[in-house]
């Protein structure tokens, strides 16, 4: 199983949306989670840099600028979602990476704050 650390970069950019309230709190993950081609044509418009700061999580080992060292995807390119931090919450949990849930964790309750004032 791969290991990941957190990617601070995402997670400020992930609150930073939140703060400015380019979210979406209700969404089918299933369904908005970018797929192969969605990432292909974003990396053809944007750096890897940018590729990055959307995965709460960097794979350690895989080598640099591949999709292979980023996981943990929680928006849509455009916007945090919060069923994608759920989901990485999940997913995390699952899997045993504890520093990324808790990464997707606080940012799911600094959206809850933000959008519901919870």
């Amino acid at each position: 199983m791969a290991t990941y650390h957190v990617n601070r970069p995402a997670v400020d950019k992930a609150r930073a949306m939140i703060d400015a309230r380019q979210y979406v709190l209700e969404s089918d993950w299933g369904r908005s989670q970018p797929e192969a081609e969605a990432e292909n044509e974003f990396l053809d418009r944007h750096d890897w840099d940018s590729y990055a700061a959307w995965h709460l999580g960097l794979t350690e080992g895989a080598t640099e600028q591949t999709k292979a060292r980023y996981g943990f995807v929680y928006g849509d390119f455009r916007r945090v979602h919060r069923m994608g931090l759920v989901a990485c919450r999940y997913r995390a949990a699952q899997w045993h990476h504890k520093s990324i849930e808790l990464a997707a964790h606080d940012l799911l309750q600094h959206l809850d704050a933000t959008a519901y004032g919870a």
